[in-house]
């Protein structure tokens, strides 16, 4: 019983418990009636939020023919006019070419270039200075044909000119080493009148220009000898034992003019990847394939058959011819895309080019996967798309010492062999095994003869970001290899390297030439009217680039960097100063297929194009810089910051403003650079716009409208280039 009662609830306890209930369900009501009401309340924002989306892309759709016929206007009006530019300054150095009365041969003309070979194989004068002037000249007229062939564009210059103009620089370039050898020869054949008489061996180093040539000549023959050092120059060689009893001389030829690289397959471009080559139909229906030849690989020369002789026939091989075609083939297939539309677009009626605009901004591009040839290259081969050759080239030879004169009776005795320089075989070629033959381990290693040893220091007008690597040069494959190269040792803190090698062979130091990307970040500032500053913070240095007119230079403090502050505060154009920072070891320059080797962040081509033409267009009154959304905005949108700057102090963050640009149309975010996520909701008070232009221009001051009407169309030109060779919105 008394359990019973225990179980039992109180009048009171029902009633608290009665209340208590009806409490929770007057709650829950009241909470459902505040959650409809908010939901009610969140459809009629968003319902309100349409229709002005829909107005705001209703009235972007009324305005945009004109708005994207103006755009087009002034785009083609900048682009003729600094086409006109350009063909005239060209027109003027040829001109200045033809007036020149400095003696030296037209390159472009191939009478008078050839006979200038001719002439200069056939010169008697065997005068030391005369014979490297002549050297120097050709590698100046090589520089000069291969700036003309880079300047002009294709629809200038026929196809059989280019190959002619290819050839000419072989031509030119064998002629340069013929010199060279001559030098050589010259010194080597009275040795032993310049001989040092504490080590009565001849050493001697020959500087000029670009040019270090260091001569060593056995004339003791001493088996004791193990090596020597040119220390001005920093080279040295230890020579294997059995070549210390021979008649022998080792020579560097250092060159800082790289004239193999460009005879290497896999130099020129084998990739095409369509994300950075999209175009419109009728561009592409009128576009012709270009087939790159592939140099064939076949020859039968060895490395002392390519040196000259005075009895080398004049023309360039048929292997250097074809490859002379796969360069002509590079040259169209690497052009720009925009600088292939401009020569399209001259010759095509202004309404037809307003239709293609509109077809091009209108589509949404797809990105296909990109395409590739059946070119694949040998593990040991270095492959020159992503390497470069830095600091010069090493031509590192033993040759056959001539002989020397004797003085007997008060004569003057000299042995007559054939001119010309000849290879000492090394290994010997008596000691080399028949691959056919059955040998076994105890008579390889007898055969086997001591490497060849090298001790370089780098030169110091160069940035070694890393260790470089090291290449041979394949005289038969054409190829730079990083086998038979061993026992390699870097000291970072001297800049020096040494290895051996089992033979003597031109080398090279190789670097990436993508170890600066991705960029970190990127921003570029007005300076005033067509001065802008772009800064590009790299993988691993910081590049100001500065744009004054039609001219670029570097900037950068000497406190900073030594190898960048010989550079820096040099006005030069954009073509020149690309070369000048890649010769250096700082590379922030992208290529066509560029995407194999750096990570980027992969945007529709037509809209990044459209961006940095419209970036250009407004770069004396407004900054740009990286935001870190662009990498969450996908592929169809670019999103970066933008501030009106009429200062050329750097720009405050509050100031900056975050802008999203498709193919389609250009906005203004809502959301910050330090907003918690990503969301492409439009800014208060802002619409949408079918350019990039007209939605910067939508807010635009009096002021910095005035002075982005005032920019030269040579500085928009410099502008535009500059960015699409860096594409900072993709590789950032």
């Amino acid at each position: 019983m008394s359990g019973k009662k225990k179980g039992k609830l109180s009048k009171a306890e029902r009633e608290r418990l009665q209340r208590e209930e009806e409490e929770r369900k007057l709650k829950e009501e009241e909470e459902r009636l505040l959650a409809e009401k908010e939901e009610a309340e969140r459809l009629e924002r968003e319902q309100k939020l349409q229709e002005e989306r829909d107005r705001l892309e209703a009235k972007d759709q009324e305005r945009r023919e004109a708005e994207l016929i103006e755009l087009h206007l002034l785009l083609d009006g900048n682009r003729i006019s600094a086409n006109n530019w350009y063909e005239k300054l060209r027109k003027q150095a040829k001109w200045n070419r033809y007036m020149r009365c400095d003696g030296s041969p037209d390159p472009s003309i191939t009478q008078e270039i050839n006979t200038f070979i001719n002439l200069s194989k056939e010169d008697s004068n065997k005068n030391t200075n005369s014979m490297m002037s002549n050297a120097t000249l050709a590698i100046n007229l090589t520089d000069e044909l291969e700036n003309l062939l880079a300047e002009t564009p294709a629809h200038e210059m026929n196809e059989k000119d280019i190959v002619q103009h290819m050839e000419t620089i072989i031509n030119l370039q064998n002629l340069v080493h013929f010199k060279y050898d001559e030098v050589t020869e010259e010194i080597l054949k009275h040795s032993t009148e310049s001989a040092d008489p504490d080590t009565g061996n001849m050493q001697m180093v020959i500087k000029k220009d670009d040019i270090i040539i260091c001569l060593w000549a056995n004339l003791t023959k001493d088996p004791r000898f193990k090596g020597y050092e040119f220390p001005e120059t920093g080279l040295a060689f230890e020579l294997p034992k059995p070549l210390a009893s021979m008649d022998i001389a080792v020579r560097f030829l250092y060159s800082r003019h790289d004239h193999l690289s460009s005879r290497s397959q896999s130099f020129h471009l084998q990739v095409k990847n369509p994300a950075t080559n999209i175009m419109t139909e009728p561009e592409l229906n009128d576009t012709k394939d270009i087939e790159v030849d592939q140099v064939d690989g076949e020859q039968k020369e060895e490395t002392e058959n390519l040196r000259l002789s005075e009895n080398e026939p004049e023309s360039v091989s048929a292997e250097d011819r074809k490859s002379s075609m796969s360069l002509v083939s590079n040259k169209d297939e690497t052009k720009s895309l925009s600088e292939r539309k401009t020569e399209e677009e001259e010759q095509k009626p202004p309404e037809s080019m307003a239709d293609e605009t509109m077809e091009c901004v209108t589509e949404e591009a797809p990105i296909p996967a990109p395409t590739e040839t059946s070119f694949v290259l040998d593990e040991n081969v270095i492959d020159l798309r992503q390497y470069r050759s830095l600091g010069g080239i090493y031509y590192f030879d033993v040759f056959r010492l001539p002989p020397q004169p004797t003085l007997r009776n008060g004569w003057t005795m000299v042995e007559l062999v054939q001119s010309g320089m000849h290879n000492f075989p090394y290994p010997f070629e008596t000691q080399k095994t028949n691959e056919s033959e059955k040998t076994d381990e105890k008579e390889i290693e007898t055969l086997s003869l001591p490497p060849v040893g090298v001790s370089v220091r780098l030169p110091d007008n160069v940035l070694f970001l890393e260790q470089p690597k090291i290449g041979r040069w394949d005289f038969t494959s054409k190829e730079w290899k990083m086998d038979r190269i061993n026992n390699v040792k870097y000291d970072q803190e001297n800049k020096s390297i040494t290895f051996t090698m089992d033979m003597f062979y031109t080398f090279a130091f190789m670097q990436d030439g993508y170890i600066n990307m991705p960029f970190q970040s990127w921003e570029l500032r007005p300076l005033g009217v067509n001065n802008a500053l772009l800064t590009i913070t790299a993988a691993i240095t910081e590049v100001q680039i500065e744009v004054k007119g039609d001219k670029c230079r570097l900037n950068c403090a000497p406190a900073e960097n030594g190898v960048l502050s010989r550079i820096g505060g040099q006005w030069m154009n954009l073509k020149a100063l690309i070369n000048v920072m890649r010769s250096v070891g700082v590379n922030i320059f992208v290529e066509e297929d560029s995407y194999k080797y750096a990570s980027i962040n992969a945007k529709n081509s037509v809209a990044e194009n459209a961006a940095y033409e419209q970036m250009a267009l407004l770069s004396s009154a407004y900054a740009f810089a990286w935001s870190r959304w662009n990498a969450e905005s996908g592929t169809e949108h670019i999103v970066l910051k933008v501030s009106e700057h009429l200062k050329t102090q750097p720009v405050d963050d509050e100031d900056w403003k975050i802008y999203m640009v498709s193919s389609r149309r250009a906005m203004r975010l809502k959301i910050t650079e330090y907003s918690d996520a990503f969301s492409d909701d439009l800014a208060e008070n802002s619409e949408f716009h079918s350019t990039f232009l007209h939605m910067i221009k939508d807010g635009i001051s009096e002021e910095a409208l005035e002075q982005m009407n005032q920019s030269h169309f040579l500085f928009i030109d410099c502008m535009q280039k500059l960015l699409n060779a860096t594409k900072v919105l993709t590789f950032s």
